[in-house]
C-alpha cells in the first residue's frame, strides 16, 4: 500500500458500536460458520503476528545497542571534560545546545529500554533504563514508565490516555471548551501557534515530576531509594558543575538554554505521534490493531529521520509492537503497511512539516463548537459501505 500522506487528520471518533464486540453470530445464521467481529479482528493481528515473527523481526539487537549505550557513555564523558577545559565562555550556550541533543538521544536510548526493547530479561532493561533514564538524563524512569504504560494500552482514548489530559493545552474538545474566561477562550483558540514554544519547559516539567515523585511517599514507588539517588547525582551534579566552571549569569544562562533546547527536541520527536489524529471515546471499544493503528501517524524521511527521531518516526509499528528491538521498525513497516491495505485499515503517514501543521490545525480548532473539522475514518468507512 503507498503511505498515505494526510494534510487534515481526524479528530475524534463518533459514539458508534465497537468494531470488536463480544457478540457471536445469530442462531440460524445462514453461514454458521461465520466469525464474529472480535474472532475477525484477533484474527487480523494474529495473521500480522506470525508474519513478523517468521521473518525474525522480533529478534534482539545486543550488538546495535551495546554501541548505542556505549557511544552515550562516551559521548556525556567527552562533553564534561569539553565544557570543564572550554571554562568561563559565552561559547558554553553552544555547549548548552550539545548537550540537550545529547541528551535527547540518550533519553530515546532510556524509553527503548523501559520498552524492553534491548535485552530479554525484564530486570536487564529496568536497570538500565534506571541509569540512562534517571543518571544520565536526569528522569524518573518510574514516573514515566507508569505514564506512558497508560498511553500505550488506550492511546488518544479521553479519560484513559494521559498524553491528553494535559493542563496547559487543550487536547479533547471538551477541554477546549471548559474555559468561561473570555481571554482563556481566546487563547485555547489559538494554542496550536504557542504549543511549540511551549515545549521548551518540557524539559523542566520532566524534571520537576521526577522529583516529585521519589518524594511523594503517598504513592508506591519501585526503587524509590534507588531513583532518588541517581536523581540526586544527576540534577546535583550538573549544578555543581556549571556554577563551579561558570559564574552564576553565565551558568543561568547556560541551563535556560540547556533546558528549553532538551524540552523542544523531545517534545517535537512526540508531538508528530498521535496529536490531531482520532481521539476515542471512552464508550468506544476497539480491538487491538485498530486502536493502536488509527489514533499513530509515522513520519517519511527514512533512516535519518529515525536517527533523529529516535524510531518515533515509525509509531504505528512501535505500538503494534512495542518490544520490538528500533532497527527492526524500518523492516515491519512494508508488512504493517500491506496487512492494513489487506483488511482496509487507514494507514497514515505524512512528512514531518506535514505533521507539524495538522497538530497546529488540530490545536487551534479543537474547541469549536458545532463544527468537526475532521472526519473519523471509522465513520468514513461506514460511510462508504
Amino acid at each position: 500500500m503507498t503511505p498515505t500522506t494526510t494534510s487534515d487528520a481526524p479528530a475524534s471518533f463518533l459514539a458508534s458500536p465497537p468494531l470488536a464486540s463480544s457478540s457471536s453470530p445469530a442462531v440460524g445464521s445462514a453461514e454458521p460458520n461465520a466469525r464474529s467481529p472480535r474472532e475477525r479482528a484477533t484474527s487480523d493481528f494474529t495473521a500480522l503476528t506470525q508474519q513478523v515473527h517468521a521473518a525474525g523481526l522480533m529478534r534482539r539487537r545486543y550488538g546495535y545497542y551495546w554501541t548505542k549505550l556505549l557511544v552515550a557513555a562516551l559521548a556525556l564523558s567527552g562533553w564534561t571534560v569539553g565544557f570543564v577545559w572550554l571554562g568561563d565562555s559565552w561559547w558554553q550556550l553552544a555547549n548548552a545546545v550539545v548537550l540537550a541533543l545529547v541528551l535527547t538521544q540518550v533519553a530515546f536510548l532510556g524509553h527503548d529500554a523501559a520498552h524492553r526493547q534491548i535485552f530479554a530479561s525484564g530486570r536487564w532493561n529496568d536497570w538500565t533504563s534506571l541509569v540512562v533514564t534517571n543518571l544520565f538524563v536526569g528522569i524518573s524512569h518510574g514516573w514515566w514508565r507508569g505514564k506512558h504504560n497508560r498511553h500505550h494500552a488506550a492511546p488518544n482514548k479521553e479519560g484513559a490516555d494521559p498524553d491528553i489530559a494535559l493542563s496547559a493545552v487543550a487536547m479533547t474538545p471538551a477541554m477546549a471548551n471548559r474555559h468561561t474566561n473570555p481571554l482563556l477562550a481566546w487563547l485555547t483558540a489559538r494554542q496550536g501557534w504557542y504549543f511549540f514554544p511551549l515545549l521548551c519547559l518540557e524539559g523542566l516539567s520532566l524534571h520537576v515530576s521526577g522529583v516529585r515523585r521519589v518524594l511523594d511517599r503517598r504513592t508506591a514507588a519501585e526503587r524509590r531509594w534507588v531513583e532518588a539517588l541517581f536523581l540526586a547525582v544527576r540534577l546535583g551534579g550538573l549544578l555543581a558543575l556549571v556554577f563551579w566552571v561558570l559564574p552564576p549569569g553565565m551558568g543561568v544562562a547556560f541551563l535556560a538554554v540547556q533546558l528549553g533546547v532538551f524540552g523542544f527536541y523531545l517534545g517535537a520527536a512526540f508531538a508528530p505521534n498521535h496529536i490531531g489524529m482520532p481521539l476515542v471515546s471512552a464508550r468506544l471499544k476497539l480491538d487491538f490493531l485498530r486502536r493502536q493503528v488509527l489514533v499513530s501517524r509515522n513520519i517519511s524521511g527514512g533512516p535519518v529521520m529515525s536517527v533523529l527521531m529516535g524510531g518515533l518516526d515509525l509509531q504505528i509499528e512501535h505500538h503494534l509492537f512495542p518490544s520490538m528491538a528500533r532497527p527492526h521498525l524500518r523492516k515491519v513497516a512494508p508488512l504493517v503497511r500491506a496487512h492494513c491495505a489487506t483488511i482496509g485499515v487507514p494507514y497514515t503517514q505524512t512528512t514531518l512539516l506535514q505533521s507539524y501543521g495538522q497538530v497546529t490545525r488540530y490545536l487551534n480548532t479543537v474547541g469549536l463548537k458545532g463544527r468537526d473539522p475532521f472526519l473519523c475514518p471509522l465513520v468514513a468507512q461506514r460511510r462508504a459501505s
